[in-house]
C-alpha cells in the first residue's frame, strides 16, 4: 500500500497506459506475468504514476539491468535482491 494517490490501472491515462506497456515489452518474459497493470507487486511501480515520463525512464533502467544477454540469470537476481531487503531489515 502506497500512502501516495495512485489511480486504479483501468483509468489511467493514456500516457500512464503507454509506459506500462513499453515497460512490458522492455522486460524478460520471466519477469511479466499476467497484466503489468494488476499485481500487487506493481503498486511499486503505481506510486510513480503520477509522472509518466519519469516512471518509464527509472523502471527501463532497471529493465536493462535485468536484461537476458548480461551474465546475471533471474535466480541470481533474486539472491542480490534478498540480500540487499535484509542487510537493509527490509521485512518485504
Amino acid at each position: 500500500m502506497t500512502w501516495i494517490k495512485t489511480d486504479p490501472p483501468e483509468s489511467a491515462a493514456d500516457d500512464l497506459q503507454n509506459a506500462f506497456q513499453a515497460l512490458k515489452a522492455m522486460y524478460p518474459a520471466c519477469y511479466v506475468s499476467g497484466d503489468v497493470l494488476q499485481r500487487d507487486a506493481d503498486k511499486v511501480m503505481a506510486s510513480h504514476a503520477l509522472i509518466p515520463p519519469a516512471l518509464y525512464h527509472a523502471f527501463a533502467t532497471y529493465a536493462v539491468l535485468l536484461s537476458e544477454d548480461l551474465p546475471l540469470n533471474r535466480r541470481e537476481h533474486e539472491l542480490i535482491a534478498t540480500a540487499v531487503s535484509a542487510a537493509n531489515q527490509c521485512n518485504y
